[in-house]
């Protein structure tokens, strides 16, 4: 019999179709046996000189009808498709973890209220743990709003629990070295620093925002190039603005030979002992405003 293009045409679409269905039922197969994990049986008789076990699930399924099996096909894959979104990360405030130390201070300040327009500290840890503050400057309302392990962002986030409802006419900011320390670059925490100053200045137009540098510590010894670079950037942002201060502070802690002085820390080689505070307090007096009657 001679094949005509017309028989050609139509033997080629009967083979195609053919290969969607044997591709259709590959796949249901797959997905049905990974799924319901069936136990295997023999195939009936007329099959059985082929040797092979297969689930009998996936025998039933290949004497489905063509429509139904693209059917039970779709409804897998939406099934499939529903069970792997994604589900959705929860979103948490990373300065949630200081909220008991906040709630701590605020609680303080409500037995005891500070004077409004004194002399405000806030930062990191060596705030929190300048103890002898209002003993080093007695003739100013000072503020200790200090939580250990902070950074400039947290700062900026507390400012309308911590600063604002006190109206300082002056704030000595010290942070920065857990932030270098937690990964920040100095452009980093640079910018942070410009947003904290924007966001007091914002609410307090008139107050003072000192920042006290970095010094080198025993225990991030091999961070101090960051920090230099960081208290580099800040000194010259500050240079000419009158609201805006700079406590050098690169020295503070360091020997003839340039390394931190172990008799100025704490066991830890961070924290600064009473030792070290003396010479912090020396450093910071010359910025305070004059002092006040109390």
């Amino acid at each position: 019999m001679e094949w005509t293009s017309a028989r050609r045409t139509a033997v080629r679409r009967a083979v195609g179709w053919r290969v969607l269905y044997k591709q259709a039922c590959e796949g249901i197969i797959i997905r049905m046996a990974d799924a319901w994990q069936s136990k295997t049986t023999e195939l009936p008789s007329k099959c059985a000189t082929r040797q092979r076990a297969v689930p009998l699930s996936v025998w039933l399924l290949m004497k489905l009808p063509f429509t139904l099996l693209i059917l039970i096909s779709s409804l897998l894959l939406s099934i499939r498709s529903t069970a792997e979104q994604p589900k959705p990360v929860p979103v948490v405030d990373p300065s949630a973890q200081w909220e008991n130390e906040i709630v701590a201070m605020e609680t303080a300040d409500k037995a005891d209220p500070p004077a409004k327009g004194g002399v405000l500290f806030i930062g990191s840890s060596t705030i929190r743990f300048w103890k002898s503050l209002a003993a080093d400057f007695p003739q100013h309302h000072v503020i200790n709003h200090g939580f250990g392990g902070s950074q400039i962002v947290d700062s900026t986030h507390f400012a309308p629990r911590l600063i604002f409802p006190f109206e300082p006419q002056m704030i000595f900011l010290r942070a920065g070295g857990n932030d270098i320390h937690a990964g920040k670059s100095p452009e980093q925490v640079f910018a942070d620093y410009k947003e904290f100053v924007a966001a007091v200045q914002a609410k307090l137009p008139l107050v003072r925002i000192i920042y006290i540098g970095l010094f080198p510590t025993i225990d991030r010894i091999r961070e101090v190039e960051k920090g230099d670079i960081l208290d580099g950037y800040i000194k010259a942002y500050v240079s000419g603005k009158p609201l805006l201060g700079y406590v050098d502070c690169d020295d503070l802690t360091k020997n003839a030979e340039g390394r931190p002085r172990a008799e100025l820390f704490m066991s830890d080689g961070l924290h600064l002992n009473a030792a070290g505070y003396k010479l912090l307090a020396e450093r910071t007096r010359p910025f305070l405003p004059p002092p006040v009657v109390k």
